[in-house]
């Protein structure tokens, strides 16, 4: 039997991305309740996480493309290790830690995945992980990663988890997913044209359905070839080699659910709109004004089918958001994010970007290279949001008290955003340039006061100015109630006192 198996042309073109400036690693922090055990976490990694063969193969690449290879001689202690933080072992020294591990390339000679157990964080302990991306996509490596919870701290001893599918080269049509329909019809397979054909003679009513479902995705894949450049903003630029990350405390998901219920948007709109608010703000601090400006940020969209749960692989899209930080009210900038979305789900971007990455990972590297460099060029942020378990979980035993995780940037793009939902929180995370944005956590600290400043307008906002975003702002710059009420909101998040850095409340991350 074989030791080596193809990669796919999607996971191929993520381990091709690789660049001394952006490590092409999904990078993992779990901070914990209490200290661990480091032989009991050692065997839960063991048995739960690097018994899925994947995890024991390393990728190699070739003129002809990517290849899984076994490490004949796997080693868990090289994978698995154990450190002390210096100093006071407080939150800023575990996320210098963690900025020193996403600065770093994992060593090409083993399986490219690692576990840290800081033993002596904040006298408790904590993980931090680091996974190449081209093993597995966010949700996939999420499954697997919580795989290595349980649901109390003595939970009797579980098999070990099924392996799940390897992902093989998806092929370019099943990527497109319903547009291989169209693509098919025009005459790229022979077959299918042929099946296509006999169908519409008994049907001809599709053809006007195809017709428009073709002129749609003609619009978008003229839309991703002549998008525009974003905004030119502090940071943007040639990135460094050296990284800083941050986040912040939780919010309370049901707080944030009310919200969104009220306004009748999502989640996701709200917790964006949050994002581009303390963005906008944080460069108004650091002297560019914000009023105009649009950050465009590259966000990933889960193309699975259900009959992929578990599979490893890489199986989403990307769409571009542009992000408007310069509308200072703070619903106003809600429902024009929301319109923005609503306007990126009815469209084949993410599909077809999907389709383009599987290309690029068949063609010569080089030729990647442009394809991918022209979309990131266009873009400033990836923009990750990713659903957590909601009750609270184990980790060898130890009460996970808080998660946070940070996909890697590609090409120039120098900033990556992280949203993680867990245990009744909702958390914000930042990934940036140590030359471009090295204080990050000074965009981190006004995600809550953002999200505090929306609460606030929302309850005392008139009703007849909320669903539409000019109405709103243009209410805002006449200086009528929707100015005083943001202002008010504005002033009464900035006088509360902050928690200190290093506590944890636990009625926030439980969302009272």
């Amino acid at each position: 039997m074989s030791n080596r198996e193809r990669m796919s042309g999607v996971d191929t073109a993520w381990l091709r991305m690789e660049r001394p400036t952006n490590h092409m690693m999904v990078v993992g922090v779990l901070m914990l309740g209490e200290r661990v055990d480091f032989r009991r976490l050692r065997k839960a990694i063991e048995q739960r996480f690097a018994a899925i063969p994947r995890f024991r193969q390393f990728p190699v690449l070739e003129l002809a493309g990517g290849w899984w290879e076994t490490d004949e001689a796997f080693d868990i202690d090289r994978h698995v290790l154990r450190v002390r933080l210096p100093g006071r072992a407080g939150p800023a020294e575990l996320k210098r830690f963690t900025a020193r591990l996403a600065s770093t390339p994992l060593p090409r000679s083993k399986p490219l995945w690692e576990f840290h157990l800081v033993e002596n964080y904040d006298g408790r302990s904590a993980v931090v992980t680091r996974i190449h991306h081209c093993y597995a996509d966010g949700i996939a490596l999420m499954g697997v990663l919580l795989s290595l919870t349980d649901p109390s701290p003595n939970a009797r001893r579980r098999p070990p988890p099924p392996h799940p599918a390897q992902h093989h080269a998806p092929g370019i049509w099943r990527a497109l997913g319903p547009l291989s329909e169209v693509l098919s019809s025009a005459g790229w397979i022979s077959e299918a044209v042929l099946a296509k054909y006999f169908e519409l003679l008994q049907r001809p009513e599709q053809v006007i359905d195809y017709a428009k479902l073709a002129r749609r995705v003609a619009g978008d894949v003229i839309e991703l070839a002549t998008m525009s450049y974003d905004s030119p903003t502090l940071y943007k630029g040639q990135p460094g080699v050296t990284k800083r990350v941050a986040w912040c405390e939780p919010l309370s998901l049901d707080e944030v659910k009310a919200v969104g219920r009220v306004l009748g948007c999502s989640v996701n709109d709200v917790l964006l709109s949050c994002v581009s608010g303390a963005l906008g703000d944080d460069l108004a601090r650091r002297g560019q004004d914000p009023a105009g400006l649009e950050l465009r940020a590259l966000v990933p969209v889960n193309l699975r089918r259900q009959t992929d749960d578990g599979s490893l692989g890489n199986w989403f899209g990307l769409v571009p958001l542009l992000l408007p930080l310069g509308i200072a009210n703070p619903l106003a900038r809600l429902y024009e994010i929301h319109q923005r979305m609503e306007a990126l789900k009815q469209s084949y971007l993410a599909p077809l970007s999907l389709g383009l990455l599987a290309f690029a990972g068949m063609v010569p590297a080089i030729v990647q290279q442009e394809i991918l460099d022209f979309l990131a060029n266009k873009a400033t942020a990836v923009m990750t949001n990713l659903p957590g378990p909601q009750q609270r979980l184990y980790l060898a035993g130890a009460p996970l008290e808080q998660l946070m995780f940070w996909v890697p940037q590609s090409g120039n793009i120098a900033m990556g955003v992280s949203i993680l939902s867990y245990a009744g929180g909702v958390q914000f995370g930042l990934v940036t340039d140590a030359a471009l944005t090295p204080a990050p956590e000074r965009v981190v600290e006004r995600f809550r006061p953002e999200f505090e400043r929306l609460l606030m307008t929302v309850l005392m906002e008139p009703w007849d100015l909320r669903r539409d975003p000019k109405l709103v702002e243009r209410e805002f710059k006449a200086g009528g109630k929707a100015h005083r009420v943001a202002r008010r909101g504005r002033d009464i998040v900035a006088a509360r006192p902050r928690p200190h850095p290093g506590h944890s409340g636990p009625s926030e991350s439980r969302g009272k």
